[in-house]
């Protein structure tokens, strides 16, 4: 197991002007940061729909393990933040559908506002590779 840092970037300019990574690996332990439903020209998708907002959260926190050589199968923690929790199941709907067997420890809760308010939600990720 190595105890070399490797970052991983989404390339959001948010990175640099804060300070972080998308995720962090550190030997198998893999972090992936709070992830927002950005597109790939910087705005928000999908605005007023958590299923899709939540889907497109997963898809970027997917492609950093990825890049962290990681899976979704490796994932054995989610937090899933809402700026309206009685949305839960929306964004239950995409988590489930991601994660249905591996079943990683999960928490929702709700936040009063993101950087952007056109994010409904945002999503961490925790992982161990084997």
């Amino acid at each position: 197991m190595s105890d070399v840092r490797q970052r991983v970037s989404s390339g959001s300019p948010l990175e640099p002007e804060i300070g972080f990574s998308r995720a962090v690996r550190k030997g198998a332990y893999v972090a992936v940061a709070g992830t927002a439903p950005i597109g790939d020209d910087g705005a928000a998708v999908a605005p007023g729909d958590v299923y899709a907002q939540t889907a497109r959260c997963l898809d970027i926190a997917e492609a950093a393990l990825k890049a962290a050589g990681a899976s979704l199968d490796d994932v054995v923690r989610t937090r899933v933040m809402l700026t309206d929790v009685t949305s839960w199941k929306e964004a239950a709907r995409a988590h489930g559908e991601r994660f249905a067997e591996v079943r990683p420890v999960t928490t929702f809760v709700e936040v009063s506002r993101f950087i952007d308010p056109a994010w409904l939600v945002e999503v961490e990720l925790d992982a161990v590779v084997d």
